[in-house]
């Protein structure tokens, strides 16, 4: 069973099957073995008993379906002990929230993200030509060298600067938030920072070599070093500007000339001190910044890839999402150095013959730890649409099904809902740990590669692990045991919930809230063509309540304006908006919005989890909500 799969622990190559017989009393016995068959390397000749393997993979595979029979048991013999015990669990989490809040809107991570999201287009461009280069390989086809030069030259000089590219774009991110502490009329050039992080980071990561310099921490090795880097040139930056610590031009002269002349001294001060830091750190350790950074993390690196950390990094973002804060925003900028590294040495390690073992990358989060979206939801949502016997829950899942094969949840999260529901809460924590470690598990037992490029994050889940993977038959396998899994750990589950909503129909019914027993009466000013912009994470929850107040309008024959957009990608049309509206898992960012809301003279308001869910199934509710906030009473 183990022939083509498993590889040699020392040189990586594939190991091949053999049979030895001996006679024991006179009777025939069949010994099966693997075999190394590279012969430079120093394991070859010997012989590993495939009974033993058997033996491993199947104490590996029994401790964790007896892992997931306890569960299973445990929601089974639920009681109405056990539901308060989850409830008590959730309102401890939720007097944690002013803390998760605090940290989602730490300027500092969320530019990080920023920067991240801005430099996107390399890597999502990058690896198509990665892709093109290397998966015919796996056909037996292989370019000849012109070709494959060609192929990887933008990879090379798009990807190979990822590091670069990142520190000017999240330092300019970050200016843009220390400009909101800092007076209209005295504002730091973010164009200026950003140009100014990128030279720094070249000061300190980069080694001169004959005629140029050497490119190894320019990508991603040099992400960290970047972050550090993109800090420091803009809180600088800051003290000089704050304290107009500048170059003064007369009045006479044309603003623009004036800016450039104002950024001098902070841009000088900026590249001088981090050339006379590298000087003596490079006399000091005999290497750049960038590499001893490497080193100095590597431990975490390692230690991240372990199950407890992954445990602890995705179970996180699971976590953070059930109480209505978007995880990955917390989560994902303390990892997202580790992931594009870890990548990259796959990558590299692939190319070399040899074993691609880092767990930790950009594709298990989409594809394995999210598979349909935070709390691997995909298999639930399914549920929901051909095995609920409650037509509501039937409704909501067919209605949800095509976002989240796409991986985006929020339709089924806020309409079931699965966050803020107590039934929901074991399921939706520990999907996606268990995914990770039957990934893991895949990786370093079966000889599994782990992801070797670069998907967009809406690519359906399991094609997503396919490709990402290298479409091996392995990785296909493991697509289809990630879904049985997701099964056996939701479906108790479902079973409880969907009973329980039955139950609930019957009693109360399916009745459709009749919009002509109460007209909305609002101030004629307030109805005269308002616009309203709901806000998310991604686009998919605002348009839920967006579509909501469209729908209220309509009935009720109110010339209404709605829109759903991203937080992040709303600066330049916010100010065509009379109403900007936060859903739950961006509320955190409501101060810095207000910011920039009150320069502009419009309004803006925060919903809660609980309070956004019943919105967005009451249309009338809806309307009555954003109305009384823009009459000034909410």
């Amino acid at each position: 069973m183990f022939s083509g799969l498993v590889k040699c622990p020392i040189c990586g190559e594939i190991m091949s099957s053999s049979e030895s017989f001996k006679y024991p009393n006179g009777k025939q016995k069949v010994y099966y073995h693997l075999r190394c068959k590279n012969h430079n390397c120093s394991g070859f000749g010997l012989h590993y008993n495939t009974e033993k393997i058997e033996t491993k993979l199947k104490q590996v595979l029994e401790e964790l379906t007896l892992f997931m029979l306890s569960m299973d048991n445990e929601i089974i013999t639920c009681n109405s002990t056990k539901s308060d015990d989850v409830k008590d669990i959730e309102k401890a989490i939720e007097k944690l929230k002013p803390y998760f809040d605090a940290i989602a809107r730490n300027r500092y991570l969320k530019a990080i993200k920023d920067g991240f999201i801005s430099a996107m287009p390399i890597v999502l461009f990058s690896s198509i030509f990665m892709l093109l280069a290397y998966v015919p390989n796996i056909f037996g086809f292989y370019w000849s060298k012109t070709v494959e030069a060609f192929l990887l030259k933008p990879y090379n000089y798009s990807m190979g600067i990822l590091g670069l590219v990142v520190a000017g774009t999240t330092c300019y991110h970050l200016t843009k938030s220390l400009n909101r502490d800092m007076p209209v009329d005295n504002q730091i050039n973010a164009i200026s920072t950003m140009m100014c992080s990128m030279i720094g980071f070249m000061v300190v990561a980069v080694d001169s070599i004959k005629d140029g310099f050497a490119s190894g921490y320019m990508g991603s090795k040099g992400l960290l070093t970047a972050f550090l880097v993109a800090f420091f040139t803009a809180n600088l930056y800051k003290f000089f500007i704050k304290r107009n610590i500048t170059v003064k031009m007369p009045d006479a002269v044309p603003p623009n000339i004036s800016q450039t002349f104002k950024d001098v001294i902070p841009f000088g001060v900026c590249v001088l001190l981090l050339t006379i830091f590298d000087f003596f750190f490079r006399k000091q350790f005999d290497m750049c910044f960038a590499q001893a950074v490497i080193q100095v993390f590597q431990p975490l690196f390692t230690a991240a890839d372990g199950y407890v950390g992954l445990a602890i990094i995705y179970g996180a973002m699971a976590m953070f999402w059930f109480v209505g804060i978007q995880g990955p925003a917390i989560v994902e900028p303390a990892v997202s150095a580790i992931y594009y590294v870890n990548i990259a040495n796959n990558l590299q390690l692939y190319q070399a013959g040899k074993h691609a073992a880092n767990i930790l990358t950009p594709g298990v989060q989409q594809f394995v730890a999210t598979l349909g979206g935070t709390g691997a939801t995909l298999v639930i949502t399914l549920m929901f649409a051909f095995m609920a016997k409650s037509k509501e829950l039937k409704a909501i899942g067919r209605a949800s099904s095509i976002p989240v094969l796409f991986g985006v949840n929020e339709p089924i999260l806020f309409g079931a809902p699965l966050i803020l529901n107590p039934v929901f809460f074991v399921p939706f924590i520990c999907a996606p740990i268990l995914n990770v470690w039957l990934f893991k598990i895949f990786v370093d037992y079966i000889g599994m590669d782990s992801f070797l490029y670069i998907l967009p994050w809406t690519t359906p889940g399991p094609l997503g692990l396919f490709l990402g993977c290298g479409m091996a038959l392995k990785a296909l396998i493991l697509a289809i045991a990630l879904l049985v899994l997701d099964f056996v750990v939701y479906y108790p589950f479902f079973k409880v919930y969907d009973h329980e909503k039955c139950e609930e129909e019957k009693e109360k019914g399916l009745e459709e809230v009749n919009s002509g027993e109460e007209q909305i009466e609002v101030d004629g000013d307030t109805l005269k063509s308002k616009r309203i912009l709901v806000l998310c994470a991604g686009g998919g929850t605002s348009g839920l309540l967006a579509n909501a107040l469209k729908k209220g309008a309509e009935e009720q024959n109110i010339p209404l304006i709605t829109a759903a957009g991203a937080y992040g990608a709303h600066t330049d049309i916010m100010q065509d908006y009379d109403l900007v509206v936060l859903a739950p898992q961006v509320a955190s960012f409501y101060q810095d919005l207000k910011k920039d809301t009150d320069r502009l003279g419009i309004k803006c308001v925060a919903c809660e989890g609980k309070q956004y869910i019943s919105l967005t199934r009451d249309p009338e509710a809806a309307l009555k909500f954003v109305f009384k906030v823009l009459e000034g009473d909410n």
